[in-house]
């Protein structure tokens, strides 16, 4: 089966999430560096590092790279059970 269930489909959109936020956790920290102490003027203060935090998140979550993680978890979900431990001691 070639398709992922809506909670499949979540599951991996929250682990890719959260994996782009560690790798962009530098921009993150000095986006949140700008907007301390900041109300409305965060909006034209702080929009370039907020850009910044932007594009490094959808080089993780954009259609592309999803794709390959929906491709990827499908190849591992599907692949037979060879490799579990039982197999792996009656070998």
């Amino acid at each position: 089966m070639n398709a992922l269930s809506r909670r499949e489909e979540d599951t991996l959109m929250k682990a890719t999430k959260a994996h782009a936020l560690k790798e962009c956790d530098p921009l993150v920290k000095q986006f949140a560096e700008c907007a301390t102490g900041r109300t409305v003027s965060v909006a034209w203060a702080c929009k370039s590092k907020y850009k910044e935090v932007q594009d490094c998140i959808s080089q993780f979550t954009g259609p592309e790279n999803m794709k390959v993680v929906r491709e990827e978890y499908l190849r591992l979900r599907d692949q037979p059970k060879q490799n579990t431990p039982a197999a792996v001691q009656s070998s």
